[in-house]
């Protein structure tokens, strides 16, 4: 009965089904006083409706199908006639057949099988028996129809078959019409092979949760059968089952109806054919995973005979010597639970599986706090309020506040689930009491300060650390805020510092905790001044890491943004990847949509909430792109809102809803004020990113100006310089440049001269230099014309020479003496 999958529509019905449809037309009738009165209830012929069904393609006569196949299902309202049931199936696969291309066609493939998980009526005893062969094939098409690509029909498939198994009785049955036998349609589907069939039908629903989980729930039923489980060996049921094991889940049902499949199949079957179905990676590999999540997180009953079934088959297949239980690693995980050492005792005194020296009580407290968090968690108010009269508070503090000072120098798993159990403890009693939270106070800060400041290396110890974090988090919400004195506490210990210092960890388990404690911390006016105080590595600032988030959070959810960050679709500029695909899904008033969750499903909206009480004016320590991210986190409440009321306009249109004309009207007018929302928005973003270009070649022509500026200045010295060589070097040169500068300084002279001046030169007549000339000459050297050789009398320097025409000339009466050993000398 096995058939290849992977074909999108169900096939037609097999030859003998069409030729006992047909045998069933030529029977000639008999005119008893039953079919007379059956006779008259009939309305619709059913050669007619397959026709209609066979002959009309064109979508004008879909209509007429439709309502022809109203009548067919509200004829047969009471249960399908073994008589009629080549002709209903043959409906049926044309229904199916029509579903690719018209979906209308979904709801009434959907009720005719609904009408096949009613018991069939027969008119004669015989009738079970005579007609066999037409019954066997008009089941064994069920699993074929698994084909179908409709979500509604599979899961209508897997509910007819169920039903095999707890019938309901019509509500009304025709005259001369009774009920099969309880188990004659069980009987028919083994014998018509409809198990093996949904086996096959596994491939095609494998990424469909809910379509998957009723096929193995339909299997569950079918599997309590020798015959079924025979079938299902064939289609290599163990193993496809088992492989799957460790799919994603969030009920739980995958695994339980998967492993009571398994158990059937080991109860009915071989043992050795299951094992050697089983003994491959990929299902060893699914096994060990589900074995140790269970060990490790299952805490139920439940969960543990669950394990426990896991691990003795586990135990089955490890009898096979071909199977891979060491290369798959099971066989190592399994001796070292096995060998694992026993929360071991040497000392004495009131130790209760105690671990250490003499009259070590961490053990013994250890237990009784894990007993305590359980009673405390009950929330009975009675309970709670006793505990707190005790003073349990108090001396929770006291007892956290000792061994945490005493673990210091070392930490070990059983301190630190104390430390977890206690903060835990705390924050239930503390929740929702402000006199509580007054006595945690100032002293349970101090406790908390301490584990946030704990080095982020640790949380992948496997020692417990992240478990303390989250209990630390969990007490700073539930203890602390709300209470005045100890929030203005915390802040003075520089507390928003050490969860902005977390925040910036940038750890996804955590961030979204960490966000809502800040939210609620900025009801306090205080709070403000610290997060923009507050300076991260490479001085990054509270409102920079928070734009950050949000476009890692953006960037994860699938949100389209073009390479600068700006909105892309104006009617949509939140909505992710994920979510477009999910489409809409019409859902009771009372079920929040797929954008409500949405809101608490990731970190925008806390993002949102802490920038508002920061305000978005005079944020420090922005780029350009962080402003652009800005604008749309500005805006997140009415793009919110907008998309609300885009879903509400879609769940009406797929519910073919029409709204009254203003209600019509108004729904247009939200719709294009969110549209132009969204198109200032990425307007303005486009004025930001221009403005931000427009300064950034403000800037770089301010750059080249000063860079040209300094090559001129160059130029200007070289050119100077060059000058200075060339009067240096050339006496014509010397003189041209001396008769510029004579002309340039008569040019600057004023032309009119008040009569009776005296004028004054001031240059001195002679000198050779284009440099203006100061009264005082420094010679380096006395010239050898006025000493007659080397200078030997020291009076020389004393003595005064006259200056005329800017040349040193020799005085009469002036003797010269012996070389005077003097380097220069002063001349005025």
């Amino acid at each position: 009965m096995s058939s290849p999958a992977g074909s999108e529509v169900a096939p037609a019905p097999s030859p003998a089904l069409s030729h006992l449809a047909g045998r069933e037309k030529r029977r000639p009738k008999l005119a008893s006083d039953s079919d007379l009165r059956t006779s008259q209830l009939k309305s619709v012929d059913l050669n007619r409706v397959i026709k209609l069904l066979e002959d009309s393609n064109s979508n004008d006569e879909e209509e007429r199908q439709l309502e022809t196949l109203k009548k067919v299902m509200k004829q047969y309202e009471t249960g399908l006639p073994l008589k009629d049931l080549a002709q209903i199936f043959k409906i049926l696969n044309l229904c199916a057949e029509k579903i690719q291309d018209q979906e209308a066609f979904i709801e009434p493939t959907c009720e005719i099988l609904k009408l096949c998980g009613l018991p069939f009526l027969k008119k004669k005893l015989s009738d079970e028996v005579n007609y066999t062969p037409v019954t066997l094939e008009s089941i064994a098409q069920l699993g074929y129809l698994m084909r179908v690509p409709s979500s509604q029909v599979r899961i209508q498939i897997c509910k007819c078959i169920i039903s095999f198994y707890h019938p309901e009785p019509p509500n009304k049955q025709l005259a001369g019409l009774h009920s099969t036998s309880a188990n004659y349609k069980i009987q028919m589907a083994e014998l018509g092979g409809l198990a093996e069939t949904l086996v096959l039908s596994l491939a095609l629903v494998e990424n469909q949760l809910a379509e998957k989980l009723w096929v193995l729930k339909a299997l569950q039923h079918l599997s309590t059968s020798g015959v079924n489980c025979k079938l299902m060996m064939k289609a290599q049921a163990a193993s496809r089952i088992c492989s799957h094991l460790n799919d994603a889940d969030p009920s739980g049902q995958l695994l339980f109806r998967s492993s009571e499949i398994l158990w059937n199949l080991l109860e009915n079957m071989s043992k050795e054919e299951i094992v050697n179905q089983l003994s491959n990676l990929e299902c060893i590999y699914a096994l060990k995973e589900v074995f140790v999540n269970l060990l490790m997180h299952g805490f139920r009953h439940y969960d543990r005979q669950l394990r426990n079934d896991l691990l003795v088959i586990a135990t089955l297949i490890a009898e096979n010597p071909g199977a891979p239980m060491i290369e798959s690693g099971f066989t190592k995980q399994l001796i070292l639970l096995a060998t694992f050492s026993e929360d071991p005792f040497f000392g004495q005194g009131n130790c209760f599986h105690g671990a250490g020296g003499r009259g070590n009580k961490l053990a013994q407290m250890r237990y009784s706090l894990r007993v305590l968090r359980p009673v405390v968690s009950l929330c009975d108010e009675a309970v709670n309020l006793d505990l707190c009269d005790q003073g349990a508070i108090n001396q929770l503090l006291d007892i956290l506040k000792h061994i945490t000072n005493k673990s210091k120098e070392k930490e070990d798993a059983i301190v630190l689930e104390i430390q977890t159990d206690i903060l835990l403890i705390l924050s239930t009693l503390c929740e929702n009491d402000l006199h509580r939270k007054e006595l945690f106070g100032c002293e349970g800060v101090d406790i908390l300060i301490p584990f946030m400041k704990m080095d982020p290396n640790k949380l992948y110890s496997g020692l417990g650390h992240n478990r303390l974090l989250f209990s630390t988090l969990d007490s700073l919400w539930c203890c602390v805020m709300g209470c005045y004195i100890a929030e203005d506490y915390f802040l003075e210990k520089e507390g928003i510092f050490l969860l902005l210092d977390l925040l910036a960890l940038k750890q996804k388990n955590i961030c979204n905790l960490i966000l809502g404690i800040l939210v609620e911390f900025c009801d306090n006016s205080k709070t403000a001044s610290h997060i923009n105080t507050w300076r991260g590595k490479k001085d990054q600032t509270a409102a920079s890491l928070l734009i950050h988030l949000w476009k890692q959070e953006e960037l994860e959810l699938g949100v389209k943004h073009d390479q600068d960050g700006r909105i892309v679709d104006a009617k949509k500029p939140l909505v992710g990847s994920f979510q477009e695909q999910q489409g809409v899904i019409p859902m009771p008033a009372n079920c929040p949509s797929i954008a409500i969750m949405e809101v608490s499903e990731n970190m925008r909206a806390k993002i949102y909430s802490v920038l508002c009480k920061l305000g978005f004016e005079n944020l420090p320590g922005l780029s350009a792109k962080d402003f652009v991210t800005l604008a749309i986190i500005r805006r997140y409440l009415d793009f919110k809102v907008g998309e609300v009321w885009s879903e509400i306009c879609a769940e009406l249109k797929e519910e073919t809803f029409r709204p009254v004309t203003p209600d019509e009207e108004a729904l247009k007018v939200i719709s294009e004020a969110s549209e132009n929302v969204g198109k200032m928005v990425a307007t303005l973003q486009t004025e930001m990113l221009e403005s931000q270009q427009h300064q950034e070649l403000q800037e770089e022509e301010k750059v080249y100006s000063k860079i040209q500026a300094i090559h001129k200045q160059r130029e200007m010295v070289n050119k100077s310089w060059e000058n200075f060589l060339t009067r240096t070097s050339n006496y014509e040169a010397l003189k041209k440049a001396k008769r510029l500068q004579e002309k340039s300084i008569d040019a600057s002279r004023s032309k009119s001269r008040p009569q009776n001046a005296t004028l004054h030169s001031t240059e001195i007549k002679g000198l050779n230099t284009t440099i203006a000339s100061g009264r005082l000459v420094t010679v380096e050297s006395t010239p050898s014309e006025l000493t007659g050789g080397p200078l030997a009398d020291t009076d020389l320097a004393l003595r005064k020479f006259s200056v005329r025409g800017g040349a040193l000339k020799k005085i009469k009466g002036v003797k010269v003496l012996d070389p005077f050993k003097k380097d220069s000398v002063s001349v005025k």
